[in-house]
């Protein structure tokens, strides 16, 4: 866990010093769990929600984009039960004074057993090698069999506390199972309350005439509310979806790791809207695509795994997390959720206009009902930053620091060197990223050696260095170096547009998809 830890804060300082992700407000300080993206972090960031957009918009027929107000009418919060239930259990330590998410707790202690669990089944496997039965392990070894069963245990009662929304229950079971605070090591805990995550502020021009407002704390809302709109100008049939990217607001008390938690954040969220009785199957279809989506990015399908919910939102009849290999374990990064006709069905009633959908094919009016996938921009920008780096140890005792990043989101495409600063060197070098520009992302560096400037753009995941020399200027040929393998190959200039889009091109990517 302490070299995760290590790990996890060099990829923070690796962050800030390529100009990827700065503390907000850093010369004052900072605000916490506010960050700014840099000059390579918001390349990367546009590039991922380019992508989504992209996969979302272009390759299915029936799903089209909107972008809605951040203030919306405050009885819509009403409505979507944000005001009454967007609360998150906390508790506080007497001795360290920090405050904590209980359910966060209690989930943190379950993920022990499940590591106590594994690297007990990972020494038995070893030991036995291709014979190796998991199941029958589990099942008879008695440690593991104990693990389970405490495991279990603990997970049921906590499952059910959730679901009753028992804040003394939660409250019992970090007390029974003994569980510390991380930074005063004592078990010196208060009673769990409810907070509230909305943002709320006053519009209007005097006190007296001002009308209370909240900082939207999700995306879906604005889709909701402009379902109809959209519905009727478009001329949409069932089923179709409505996407949109956009900033959302929490006032989490516990924000913490990097930018996997914050305040203010960007949400990417499609409401797909169905026919009652068919939206399992839009769910299960939804799971399975959304999966693929990251899968073809090549970060490693190992690193990715679906968990179902236990505890179910007041609007939910399914629910699933596609979690990511975090360095601080598996996390969140997207939710598919079957939200019912809970949303519609509730503006209905508040709005008192009538938000129904004729169905030409049935000659019936019904209230459809919604599947919903919501990804977090910033956290799916911490998972493909955080899986790309590493340190590489080469050959002859140098080393580098490495970007993997997918070539379709590195935010630079290509970095054009001339050899030396003279002989006509830059000049040819300038032209060829006057020809490149128009298409990539293209850098000229000149400054330092040749190998200190390969290092450079290794450190920002550049996928391709272009090196002029003096050969360039007898042949057209330069070198290009692909950064994974670091090989070097000398390819015409005349070639290097088909052959960097060929590997950079966001359309390669979204094939993988069709």
């Amino acid at each position: 866990m302490a070299q995760q830890e290590d790990v996890f804060k060099k990829i923070v300082a690796h962050a800030k010093e390529y100009g990827f992700v700065f503390q907000s407000s850093e010369i004052y300080d900072g605000l916490s769990a506010v960050y700014d993206y840099g000059q390579n972090g918001v390349e990367l960031k546009n590039n991922i929600k380019r992508y989504w957009w992209e996969a979302m918009t272009l390759l299915h027929e029936n799903i089209v984009g909107i972008d809605s107000a951040i203030f919306m009418h405050p009885t819509i919060w009403k409505a979507s039960g944000h005001v009454d239930a967007f609360n998150d259990p906390l508790i506080d330590n007497r001795d360290s004074k920090k405050r904590y998410r209980a359910d966060v707790l209690i989930e943190d202690h379950l993920a022990k057993f499940d590591e106590k669990i594994n690297k007990e089944v990972e020494k038995a496997a070893k030991r036995f090698g291709e014979s190796f039965d998991r199941e029958m392990f589990c099942s008879t070894n008695a440690r593991v069999a104990d693990l389970v069963s405490r495991r279990d245990a603990v997970h049921d009662r906590f499952a059910k506390a959730m679901n009753d929304n028992d804040l003394n229950e939660l409250r019992q079971i970090i007390i029974d199972e003994e569980i510390v605070d991380p930074i005063s090591g004592t078990k010196n805990w208060t009673d769990v309350r409810q907070f509230n995550l909305m943002f709320r502020t006053e519009m209007g021009s005097t006190a007296d005439g001002a009308m209370n407002v909240y900082l939207r704390p999700e995306t879906a809302q604005g889709i909701f509310v402009n379902y109809l709109n959209v519905q009727k100008t478009g001329r949409m049939r069932i089923p179709f979806g409505i996407a949109q990217i956009g900033k959302a607001f929490r006032n989490e008390i516990v924000a913490r790791q990097f930018i996997f938690r914050m305040r203010e954040f960007e949400q990417m969220e499609m409401q797909f809207f169905v026919r009652p009785g068919e939206e399992m199957k839009w769910f299960a279809y939804w799971k399975e695509w959304r999966m693929r989506w990251h899968k073809a990015l090549g970060l490693g399908d190992e690193k990715y795994r679906y968990h179902d919910h236990d505890k179910l939102a007041h609007y939910a009849n399914a629910a699933t997390d596609i979690e990511f290999l975090m360095p601080f374990g598996f996390k969140e990064v997207e939710g598919i959720h079957s939200r019912t006709d809970f949303d519609l069905s509730q503006h209905e009633k508040y709005s008192g206009k009538k938000i129904q959908y004729f169905d030409p094919e049935l000659n019936a009016n019904y209230t459809p009902y919604v599947i919903e996938t919501s990804i977090g921009v910033d956290r799916m920008f911490l998972s493909v930053f955080a899986s790309s780096y590493e340190e590489q140890k080469l050959e002859g005792g140098d080393s580098r620091v490495v970007l993997h990043l997918p070539a379709a989101l590195a935010p630079v495409k290509c970095a054009v060197m001339p050899l030396v600063k003279k002989d006509g060197l830059p000049e040819l070098a300038r032209d060829i990223v006057n020809d490149l520009k128009f298409d990539f992302a293209t850098r000229y560096d000149e400054k330092d050696s040749i190998g200190k400037r390969y290092r450079r753009q290794d450190a920002i995941g550049t996928p391709f260095c272009i090196t002029v020399d003096h050969q360039s200027l007898e042949d057209g040929t330069v070198t290009l170096r692909h950064r994974d393998s670091m090989e070097q190959e000398r390819v015409k200039i005349a070639d290097l547009h088909t052959i960097i889009h060929g590997q950079v091109s966001l359309n390669a990517l979204l094939r993988k998809l069709n």
